[in-house]
């Protein structure tokens, strides 16, 4: 039974990773006002961007090479998430268009990118240095609950989990935080008390960048190992409903991240699970969308988003 759990446990954490990463940025976009449904565009960036990087420094970086390879993918999808800032803040454009520009062009720049570099081909090398197995040192020797949840686990999974917390009070406890959710509630308001809106809004999107670039690159560097343009194949689209199903809550989105997670990771380990190995793959590899359409026609009408999100501010004199 342990050795089970152990396999559901750590399965779910590595597929929850990227989740938790990109939701998180997601819930910095919206909580300013911008509806960013753009991060599947970005998560397309991350995966590329990181899985050049690595190919590219393995030998100079090593085993740090994911690692910095994920910051690396973070800025990528920062300047990338730049184009829907400025559409959305500068240009007035719709939220949903401009996000969706962002999902059309991401696939197509990183597969003409991918042609380009390698020789035609439409996929890049399988990378060497990746996201392995962890061994967390003197809790994996915990019995019963050290193999479940500390031994040969997503080590990506536990620095995501810490950083909804961080995020959480940077988002709830703190200067920034207060201003960033006031532009997303009463940008009117916000702006006669001397808040910049624009340049919140601006750092809102920026956020969600940076951090659905990382949620890109841990899928690349944990789950695909390369990248093709099936290598994201709707992630973004589940950050998306995981941020709704948390209630833009960081902590909430996290959580419902994991949930994502281990409905993905059944299609994966579920012949190993004795009461579901029964039940065709198929249907396994189908029920996270299943889910995430359950969830945004569920939850998105008793779900209270920012009251400005989707708006456009326009300054006044």
């Amino acid at each position: 039974m342990v050795n089970v759990l152990a396999l559901i446990v750590s399965s779910t954490l590595v597929y929850s990773a990227p989740l938790i990463f990109t939701t998180l940025g997601g819930v910095f976009s919206e909580r300013s006002g911008i509806v960013n449904v753009g991060l599947e565009g970005i998560m397309v960036i991350g995966a590329f961007s990181s899985i050049v990087f690595n190919l590219a420094f393995a030998q100079q970086f090593g085993n740090m090479t994911p690692w910095i390879a994920m910051i690396f993918a973070g800025v990528c999808g920062l300047v990338f998430a730049l184009i829907h800032a400025v559409a959305t803040v500068n240009f007035r454009a719709d939220h949903i268009i401009s996000g969706t520009v962002l999902n059309l062009i991401a696939p197509a720049l990183g597969v003409f990118l991918t042609r380009v570099l390698f020789e035609g081909d439409g996929q890049t090398d399988i990378i060497r240095r990746a996201f392995g197995k962890f061994n967390f040192p003197v809790l994996a020797d915990i019995p019963v609950i050290g193999p479940i949840f500390f031994k040969a686990t997503s080590l990506p999974a536990y620095v995501g989990i810490a950083l909804a917390v961080v995020v959480w009070v940077v988002i709830y406890k703190t200067r920034f935080g207060l201003r960033l959710r006031s532009v997303g509630e009463h940008p009117q308001a916000a702006d006669t008390l001397g808040i910049d809106v624009y340049k919140l809004r601006y750092a809102g999107v920026l956020l969600s960048g940076f951090f659905g670039g990382m949620g890109g690159a841990v899928l690349a560097q944990s789950v695909a190992l390369n990248f093709s343009v099936a290598t994201v194949a709707g992630q973004g689209f589940i950050a998306m409903a995981a941020m709704i199903f948390g209630k833009w809550n960081p902590i909430g989105a996290m959580g419902a991240a994991l949930f994502f997670g281990f409905a993905q990771s059944l299609a994966v380990v579920g012949s190993s699970i004795p009461f579901i190995k029964s039940i065709p793959p198929v249907y396994l590899q189908i029920a996270p969308y299943v889910i995430t359409i359950v969830v945004l026609i569920g939850f998105v009408g008793r779900s209270k988003a920012p009251a400005a999100v989707g708006t456009t501010y326009i300054k006044t004199k």
